[in-house]
């Protein structure tokens, strides 16, 4: 296991647990173990917020933080919500709220044309590091449709609406390890994790080296 603490740099419950899970032996926080409510999204952008979100979280805590920005971009809607995925419908985290507007735009939309994907970027940062005011960044996506109606009592999100390519089930009635195994964050979380590994053993060998000059 590595010793140097990861923030995971989000307020959502859902990314928090999933990012926990597909990071086993890695000391992990969230942005509230720390005293942070939430970080703003200054852009209309996945990299620009996720790279905001994550040079933010690391300035206020001093530690290595990996900020997450996804969506759902819709054919038939021209990508829309996209970056406005979490707050679709209005108001900031209202799931039920975001698909039910978005189950209403489709209502009229045949199966063939509801084709959609899920998209996610991860940033890495760490002010206080080697990094200074550089944000490294990955990113993974997760082509389906559209369904008819929501389905599925797992996952968080878009996820009950959602059907990935290659499956009749929505990305809410899969299991956790087969959403793991096909989701954005999964692949994204798959493109960062040696760099991530990487950093955070540096910054552990950097740390000892810090304590033993310190004797």
């Amino acid at each position: 296991m590595t010793r140097t603490p990861l923030l995971l740099a989000t307020a959502n419950a859902g990314k928090l647990a999933e990012l926990r899970e597909m990071l086993p032996g890695v000391d992990v926080c969230g942005l509230r173990d720390v005293g942070i409510d939430d970080l703003d999204e200054p852009a209309d952008e996945y990299v620009a917020n996720a790279c905001a979100k994550a040079l933010e979280a690391s300035r206020r805590s001093g530690l290595v933080a990996l900020a997450d920005d996804s969506g759902l971009a819709v054919d038939a809607l021209s990508g829309a919500p996209g970056a406005f995925s979490a707050r679709y419908a209005g108001v900031h985290g209202d799931n039920a709220g975001n698909r039910a507007l978005l189950l209403a735009r489709m209502a009229h939309v045949p199966a063939a044309l509801r084709g959609a994907r899920f998209r996610c970027v991860l940033a890495l940062a760490d002010t206080a590091g080697p990094l200074r005011e550089r944000a490294l960044w990955r990113h993974g996506e997760c082509r389906g449709s559209i369904g008819f109606e929501a389905r599925g009592g797992g996952g968080f999100g878009y996820d009950p609406i959602f059907v990935p390519d290659g499956e009749t089930r929505t990305m809410a009635e899969l299991s956790s390890d087969e959403k793991h195994a096909r989701s954005h964050r999964a692949m994204a979380l798959r493109a960062m994790r040696p760099l991530l590994q990487g950093y955070l053993e540096l910054r552990d060998a950097v740390a000892t080296a810090r304590r033993g000059a310190l004797r």
